[in-house]
């Protein structure tokens, strides 16, 4: 049994013959109740294709789950930050190689925004799980207590660690000491910043790979 909310123009809940109606985050859909089949028809090759690069995004953006969430925040109105980050990553970084699937790093984006980043940030690997990152102001859309995002990735052991708000803007200059698994590893860095309401937030910068 269904019921229509608000009216006869209002949102449908519940089946309806073939139709199904719900809310997913206060937005009204329909979508058609799934059919049964008797016998299971064998994936197609491309549909086994796409499985596996679903299944490859999925386990790859697992450890920056910390830092998208914050990222797409203002992305994702109908969606989870989560889902926002997999599509964007799914459509600008993920490649198909001779080798398999892989992941474009310099084209990773781990935030979307209209706020001003950071220009001439340099970074520098002063102890094998510490960095430290300098940078100047830059103009346009941005406040002094702006708050910096870093992340760093280890491709071999599919393990990040970060940072949120452990410097402002007009610090100018962060030391970071991340977790010692990464030490020794050839990192990918990414920076990104935050206002301090996270109401706002820069296009995520590829700062580069780090080598032991």
């Amino acid at each position: 049994m269904a019921t229509i909310k608000k009216g006869i123009m209002g949102a449908l809940s519940g089946t309806v013959g073939p139709v199904v109606g719900a809310t997913w985050k206060n937005i009204p859909y329909v979508r058609i109740k799934a059919v049964k089949h008797d016998k299971k028809r064998p994936p197609s090759p491309a549909q086994l294709a796409n499985q596996q690069k679903f299944k490859f995004m999925n386990a790859w953006l697992e450890p920056f789950h910390p830092y998208v969430t914050i990222g797409f925040a203002n992305l994702s109105a109908g969606r989870t930050e989560l889902n926002t980050a997999f599509k964007i990553n799914y459509h600008e970084a993920l490649e198909t190689t001779a080798n398999g699937l892989a992941i474009n790093y310099e084209r990773v984006c781990l935030s979307r925004g209209n706020l001003s980043g950071l220009i001439l940030a340099q970074v520098e690997r002063i102890q094998p799980n510490t960095i430290v990152l300098n940078w100047n102001q830059q103009g346009g859309i941005t406040a002094y207590n702006d708050q910096l995002m870093l992340v760093v990735y280890s491709p071999v052991l599919k393990l990040a660690d970060g940072c949120i708000g452990l410097a402002k803007r007009s610090d100018g200059k962060l030391d970071f000491t991340f977790n010692p698994k990464l030490g020794g590893q050839s990192l990918e860095l990414y920076l990104s910043m935050v206002s301090l309401n996270r109401k706002r937030v820069s296009n995520s910068q590829y700062l580069g790979r780090m080598e032991p």
